[in-house]
């Protein structure tokens, strides 16, 4: 389903942060350097700088920005971005992380759920400018739906995730319930930030137990990564799995 390094920070996308920090939230930290380092290919200088933001200003919604931007594991990424939405919605990088949430599904194929948020950008965020570019990222992509006969031609979601799964070796189990009720939430905030998950099922001693999973990686270091963000976004006190075992 997914893939685990999409990069959603591109150069012509960072003009467009430039031009809409002129005016800058008074209590967020000015991280318009970094992204130019960035830009220009000085990553190192930004993760450098990145350590020391992270440790003044841990709560910044402009250094979780830079974060996010610097992250190479997509799904690590998104969850910041969503938290940016989230719970600074009037922050100044606020519509560039729904945009690069955008981004994000547009990479994977996941269209419909694409257009969904860029519905929620244009609300949300009227006059954000990239609100023009994922425009014409759809309209390049309903030109070329429109030139093939879609019944024949256009993969269903399912298929399209089966394609992308081939390769994963693990997953993790982020949860065991015997009420499928908190399954089913626990499920509900994963997928509410983007994050990959689904249900299984297993009986331990005689006791069903409705198992939840989260993300699959084909890189253990990937696992262990994301397993660091689910335990300190969403408590979870999980584990990583062979996707064979499960």
């Amino acid at each position: 389903m997914l893939k685990l390094k999409i990069k959603l920070f591109s150069i012509p996308f960072a003009v467009l942060l430039f031009l809409s920090s002129e005016q800058l939230y008074p209590q967020e930290v000015n991280i318009v350097p970094y992204l130019k380092a960035i830009e220009n290919g000085n990553i190192a200088e930004a993760k450098e700088a990145l350590t020391d933001l992270k440790i003044k200003y841990p709560n910044d919604p402009s250094v979780m920005f830079l974060d996010g931007v610097l992250k190479e594991n997509g799904q690590e990424a998104l969850v910041i971005y969503q938290k940016i939405v989230d719970v600074y919605p009037n922050s100044k990088y606020a519509d560039a992380s729904l945009y690069r949430i955008f981004s994000y599904y547009y990479a994977l194929g996941l269209y419909d759920t694409a257009r969904e948020k860029l519905v929620q950008l244009k609300s949300a965020y009227p006059n954000s400018p990239y609100i023009q570019v994922a425009d014409q990222n759809l309209s390049l992509l309903n030109s070329s739906e429109n030139e093939v006969a879609k019944p024949k031609n256009v993969e269903s979601e399912s298929t399209k995730d089966k394609t992308t799964e081939d390769n994963s070796k693990y997953t993790i189990q982020a949860g065991a319930f015997t009420n499928i009720d908190n399954a089913k939430k626990l499920m509900s905030d994963f997928e509410n930030a983007g994050i990959y998950t689904y249900l299984s099922n297993k009986v331990v001693g005689g006791t069903n137990f409705h198992v939840v999973y989260a993300g699959r990686f084909e890189k253990l270091e990937d696992a262990e990564s994301f397993l660091q963000v689910l335990s300190t976004q969403y408590k979870v006190n999980g584990s990583i799995v062979s996707i064979s075992q499960n």
